[in-house]
């Protein structure tokens, strides 16, 4: 399907379950392959990024098992060793399997952290070339990881061989993406003598650092975090096999949340998320609140309330470096707000699935917005009128087409081009938007 028609629905009532958290799955993923012995990870999110990553572990020998028939993966982790010792990954546009892997391969065949065997090579699609990873490569490098770029410097293709890991204490400038961070992290148990991260200056989208951290910790991994955040230090050991319940993806059930603020009188549940969550975007309910949203927040749930009609959201004024994935969720949200919106510290974005700050100015400018980008802030003038009818183009990117479709449920002639591209994290999204029409208040 070229593009598809996003028809405008009443007020509604609905609980949404999405799908396992792409950021939970590709974690887990990883840590049962670094991990001694069997894991089962219950409620995956089976789409191209998670499966790229389940296809390069399966190329790297560790064979992922999936039970389909009772929604788990089961894989036999090898104590920190990789089981091939050749592998050709070709990660499509999936970013963190990319950087996680490019770390994890630095682990080599090996078991003894002073002998590493093993090379590998990790590409992916044109617009990953795109993509910087020095800001990865050269702590790996610091730290004895053998890291080759085989195209442009600073960015993949990669070839990466299996090495000793050792005087593993790094000095961190703020990075562009918090999975460099990620990445090293997971590592730090088979460092010789463990990893230390110190930081200096802010941690990008620290909740998602602080995600890792947490999954680390359930497979047994051992970390010291100063109270301030200033310094991270994982203890040598080994990861332990486990069980591990994937929550929903918080980013995901953004749309469905915007969509009960932005259509008025609607209310909207999210099963399986709230304040015992991982995921920092869970958040995102606390800024539609912000904006004039009703707001229930449970240990397992959360519920937004749209304003009654003849209401609206008001435009805020915040720093999303926290959580930039729900920046172009906000956007959407913004177009219905009475006043500005400004989206601060955002300039990550620009080497995401796309430059997402020049396709969040194109696209709500052909809907009428008056739409900024002022160094890494977003500034967003909603029309004084209704939203003018517009072919949204997505740019490959998953989450333009997942914040736009919001926009089209509340004003008639949104027009999603290239809605196939929420295969990267969502294949099923626009039947879960239908459950909404399916539900009137």
């Amino acid at each position: 399907m070229k593009s598809l028609s996003i028809e405008p629905i009443t007020r509604f009532r609905a609980t949404v379950r999405p799908p396992g958290s792409k950021s939970l799955t590709n974690r887990v993923l990883l840590l049962a392959a670094l991990a001694e012995g069997e894991s089962i990870l219950r409620g995956p999110l089976l789409a191209d990024d998670s499966r790229r990553m389940l296809d390069a572990l399966e190329r790297l020998g560790f064979a992922p098992q999936h039970v389909e028939e009772e929604d788990r993966i089961v894989i036999r982790g090898r104590g920190g060793s990789i089981p091939a010792r050749t592998a050709e990954l070709n990660l499509g546009n999936a970013g963190t399997a990319y950087r996680f892997l490019t770390a994890a391969c630095c682990l080599g065949t090996s078991r003894d952290a002073t002998r590493r065997e093993g090379q590998y090579i990790l590409d992916g699609i044109e617009r990953m070339r795109q993509r910087p990873i020095g800001q990865l490569v050269d702590p790996l490098r610091s730290i004895g990881g053998d890291v080759e770029y085989l195209g442009q410097s600073g960015f993949p293709p990669l070839r990466v061989k299996g090495s000793a890991l050792r005087n593993a204490d790094l000095l961190m400038a703020p990075t562009l993406s918090s999975q460099y961070l990620s990445a090293l992290l997971q590592i730090g148990p088979y460092c010789e003598n463990g990893l230390t991260l110190r930081f200096n200056g802010p941690v990008t989208s620290r909740p998602y650092v602080e995600m890792t951290l947490a999954t680390m910790e359930r497979f047994g991994g051992q970390v010291e975090v100063d109270p301030n955040f200033t310094r991270i230090h994982v203890k040598p050991g080994t990861y332990r096999g486990t069980e591990y319940d994937i929550e929903p993806d918080a980013s995901n059930a953004s749309y469905f949340l915007a969509a009960a603020a932005v259509i008025p009188g609607s209310r909207c549940t999210i099963e399986g998320l709230g304040k015992g969550s991982v995921q920092g975007d869970v958040g995102f309910a606390d800024v539609l609140q912000q904006m004039g949203a009703g707001m229930l927040y449970g240990r397992d749930f959360i519920t937004v309330i749209g304003p009654p009609e003849g209401e609206a959201l008001r435009g805020i004024d915040i720093d999303l470096n926290h959580m930039p994935d729900m920046a172009q969720t906000l956007a959407a949200v913004a177009l219905f707000a009475r006043g500005p919106t400004t989206i601060r510290n955002i300039g990550n974005l620009r080497v995401k699935e796309t430059d997402r700050l020049a396709a969040l100015q194109n696209e709500l400018t052909k809907l009428g917005a008056s739409v900024d980008v002022e160094g890494d802030d977003l500034y967003i003038e909603p029309p004084d009128g209704p939203l003018k009818p517009g072919a949204i183009d997505t740019y490959n990117d998953h989450r333009m087409a997942m914040s736009f479709a919001v926009v089209g449920l509340r004003s008639r002639g949104v027009v999603i081009n290239d809605p196939a591209c929420v295969e990267k994290t969502f294949p099923e999204f626009f039947e879960y938007l239908d459950l909404l029409r399916k539900h009137p208040a």
